[in-house]
C-alpha cells in the first residue's frame, strides 16, 4: 500500500517537474532555445546603436537555423554594422566576428568593433537659390542660417546631426517669407583616409510670399470683421509662421471660437496669397461651476456663466459668483469685440462682503473704461467708484467711506514659458487718482506696483526641471492723501496669505489700532526669495521642486512706521496639468506659529 501511494504521487508530480523544466523561472511560456547568442566588444555608443539596429539581432530566435546560413548572415552582419558605425562618423572601423559553434547550447557569436578616429567636419558650404539669394530684404535671414548651422566645421560627423542640421535650416528658412523652400542639394563628402567631412547644402526658397485677403471658413454668429481684428494679419505683410501661431492662438484665447486652423495658399500668386482661416465657434453661452479649499479662506463654491453676444449689444457678459468663508461676492462684467487696435470698452460691478483685517467690509463698485490685451502687456483705463461699509466685531456703528478715481494700469510679462516659468519677468503698476464723497470731499492719489522674477542658478540644461533658480517677488504701494481724508477700505492695503507673507493668514497684517482691531493702511511693502531645486529620481529631475524661502511684508499709515513681518519655511512645487501646484509650511515670526499654505496656478 505504501509503494502504491508513494507511485501515485510521484505520477502526480511529474507533469509539474516536466512544466517546470520547459518554463522559464517566473513566466507562463514555453522555453525557447536561441540559435546564438550575440556578444559585441565595442564603446558604448557603437555597442548601444549596434544592440538596437543590427539586422542579425532578428534572427537569434530561430531554431532551424543551419550552420551554413548562419556563416551567411554574419559575411552579412559585418557590412551591416560598418554601415551602422558609420552613421556615427567612424568610416574606417576594425570590425571582425567570431563563430564559436554550439556545444550542447546555442552558438556564440562574437562582434568586435574598433571605430578608429572619428570624422571631424573641414569645411561646410551652404548656398541659396531662389528669391532668397538676392533679395536685400533677407540678407538677414541668411546671415541667420548660416550663423545658427548646428554642425560647423570641427565638429565631428554624424548622420543624425547632419539630418538634423539640415531640417534646423529648412526650418528657418520655411518659417519667414519662403513657406515653398525646400533643400534642392547636399553633399557628405567622406574621406576615410584623412576622416574629414566636406558638407555642402543648397537651400532654394522658391518665391517670397505676402499675405493677401483672409478667407474665412466657419463663421455663424459673429461678423468678419471681429475674425480680423483678433487675427491681426495684414494684407500685404510678409509671411511670418510665427504670426499665423500667433493669430491662431489669439483666437482660440478669445473665447469665441474652441478652435482655429490659418494655412497660407501657396498655389496662390505669392504677392497677394490667400490666407485660409477654418473656425470653430464656441457655444453662445457657458456655465463653469467651481468646489475648492485653500488654507487661507477654506472651503470655496464658484460659479461663472458666459454669454459671448449679449441680444441688442453684442458684448460679452462674464457673470461671477464666490462663497468662501472670508468672501462672498456676485459680479458682472460688459466687453465690448475688439477695435481695430485691439482696445475694448468695459463696464462691470461687484458687490462684495469681506473680512479684511478685523472688520467685516460690505462694498459696492462700479467700473467703467477701456482695455488691451496682448502677449506680453496688458493695458486698463478706467473710471471707478468706491464704497464700503465697515464694521468691527465689537462696534454697532458702521463706518462708511465713498470714493471716485480716474486709474491707468498696466502688466507687462517676459516669462520663458506660461504657466511654468522657470526665467525672466513680470511688472505691474497701478496709478489712480481721485476724490472722497461725503461732506468732506478730500482729493487722493494711489499708487501699487508689482514685480516678480526668476534667476537660474548653476548648471542646467535650460529648462524648469534642469536646474535650481531664485523666484523673487516684491510689491510697493502708497495712498497719498491729507490724515483726516476717510477712504474706502477696498482702496487701501493688507498683507498676509500664500502669495503675499506665508506664515500669516489672508489680510493677517495690517494697521492696528488701539483696540487691537486690524484695518487697511495706507503704505505696503512686500517682499519674498525662495529658492527652488528640482526633485530628482532615479537621477532624472520630476515634475516636482522642492523650496527654502523667506517673506516680509509691512502695512502702516505713514512710510516711518512700516515695521516688518517676517515669515520663513520649506515647501513643494508640482506641475499638475492644470498648473503648478503649491505647497508650504511657512512659519510666522512674530505670529509664533505654523501655517500650511496651499496655492494652485500661476498669474501675474
Amino acid at each position: 500500500m505504501k509503494h502504491f501511494l508513494l507511485a501515485v504521487l510521484l505520477l502526480l508530480a511529474l507533469p509539474w517537474a516536466t512544466a517546470e523544466e520547459a518554463t522559464p523561472h517566473g513566466t507562463g511560456s514555453p522555453l525557447v532555445r536561441a540559435a546564438f547568442e550575440l556578444n559585441i566588444q565595442a564603446p558604448d555608443d557603437v555597442k548601444d546603436l549596434l544592440t538596437r539596429h543590427l539586422e542579425l539581432q532578428r534572427y537569434r530566435e530561430l531554431t532551424d537555423l543551419s550552420d551554413d546560413e548562419l556563416e551567411r548572415l554574419l559575411r552579412q552582419a559585418g557590412e551591416d554594422a560598418r554601415q551602422l558605425v558609420g552613421t556615427l562618423g567612424y568610416f574606417s572601423p576594425v570590425i571582425t566576428l567570431a563563430h564559436q559553434p554550439a556545444l550542447g547550447g546555442p552558438a556564440l557569436v562574437t562582434l568586435t568593433v574598433t571605430p578608429g578616429e572619428a570624422t571631424r567636419i573641414q569645411q561646410v558650404t551652404i548656398q541659396f537659390t531662389g528669391a532668397i539669394a538676392d533679395d536685400a530684404l533677407a540678407a538677414a535671414q541668411r546671415a541667420q542660417i548660416q550663423a545658427s548651422w548646428s554642425l560647423p566645421a570641427g565638429n565631428r560627423f554624424t548622420q543624425n546631426a547632419w539630418d538634423g542640421a539640415k531640417q534646423q535650416a529648412l526650418r528657418q528658412l520655411t518659417t519667414l517669407r519662403f513657406p515653398t523652400g525646400r533643400i534642392s542639394a547636399s553633399l557628405a563628402d567622406i574621406d576615410p583616409n584623412t576622416a574629414e567631412a566636406h558638407l555642402q547644402l543648397t537651400l532654394d526658397s522658391g518665391s517670397a510670399y505676402r499675405l493677401g485677403e483672409l478667407e474665412v471658413d466657419g463663421l455663424q454668429r459673429y461678423d468678419r470683421a471681429l475674425v480680423q481684428r483678433l487675427a491681426r494679419l495684414n494684407p500685404g505683410s510678409p509671411y511670418s509662421q510665427a504670426d499665423l501661431v500667433a493669430a491662431q492662438q489669439r483666437l482660440t484665447d478669445s473665447g469665441y471660437f474652441d478652435s482655429a486652423f490659418i494655412t497660407l495658399d501657396t498655389q496662390a500668386d505669392p504677392t497677394t496669397a490667400t490666407v485660409q482661416l477654418k473656425l470653430r465657434e464656441a457655444r453662445l453661452q457657458k456655465l463653469v461651476l467651481g468646489v475648492g479649499a485653500s488654507t487661507d479662506s477654506g472651503p470655496r463654491l464658484s460659479a461663472e456663466h458666459t454669454h459671448h453676444k449679449v441680444p441688442g449689444i453684442g458684448w460679452r457678459a462674464v457673470s461671477k459668483l464666490l462663497l468662501d468663508r472670508e468672501t462672498h461676492a456676485i459680479g458682472s462684467e460688459l466687453t465690448s469685440p475688439p477695435d481695430p487696435s485691439n482696445w475694448r470698452w468695459a463696464v462691470s460691478g461687484l458687490l462684495q462682503n469681506q473680512r479684511l483685517g478685523t472688520l467685516d467690509v460690505s462694498s459696492q463698485q462700479l467700473r467703467a473704461g477701456r482695455k488691451q490685451s496682448h502677449e506680453r502687456i496688458d493695458r486698463n483705463l478706467y473710471v471707478q467708484y468706491d464704497r464700503a461699509e465697515s464694521v468691527d466685531t465689537d462696534t454697532t456703528q458702521p463706518v462708511i467711506a465713498q470714493s471716485i478715481s480716474a486709474n491707468y494700469a498696466f502688466a507687462v510679462r517676459y516669462y520663458d514659458s506660461l504657466p511654468f516659468p522657470s526665467a525672466g519677468w513680470g511688472w505691474g503698476a497701478e496709478l489712480g487718482g481721485g476724490t472722497t464723497l461725503g461732506p468732506e470731499r478730500q482729493a487722493y492719489t494711489r499708487l501699487l506696483t508689482r514685480w516678480q522674477g526668476f534667476l537660474g542658478l548653476g548648471q542646467g540644461d535650460g529648462s524648469r526641471a534642469g536646474s535650481s533658480r531664485l523666484a523673487m517677488r516684491a510689491s510697493a504701494g502708497a495712498v497719498i492723501a491729507k490724515d483726516s481724508a476717510s477712504l474706502p477700505s477696498t482702496q487701501l492695503f493688507l498683507a498676509g496669505g500664500d502669495n503675499s507673507v506665508r506664515g500669516y493668514g489672508l489680510n493677517d497684517i495690517g494697521v492696528t489700532l488701539a483696540d487691537g482691531s486690524t484695518t487697511a493702511g495706507r503704505y505696503l511693502s512686500t517682499g519674498s526669495v525662495e529658492w527652488q531645486r528640482p526633485v530628482r529620481i532615479n537621477g532624472r529631475p520630476s515634475a516636482w521642486e522642492s523650496t527654502v524661502f523667506i517673506d516680509a511684508g509691512a502695512v502702516a499709515n505713514k512710510p516711518s512706521e512700516l515695521e516688518a513681518k517676517i515669515g520663513v519655511g520649506v515647501g513643494a512645487r508640482w506641475n499638475s496639468p492644470v498648473g503648478p501646484l503649491q505647497l508650504d509650511l511657512a512659519y510666522g515670526v512674530g505670529a509664533r506659529r505654523l501655517r500650511l499654505h496651499m496655492n494652485l496656478g500661476f498669474t501675474f
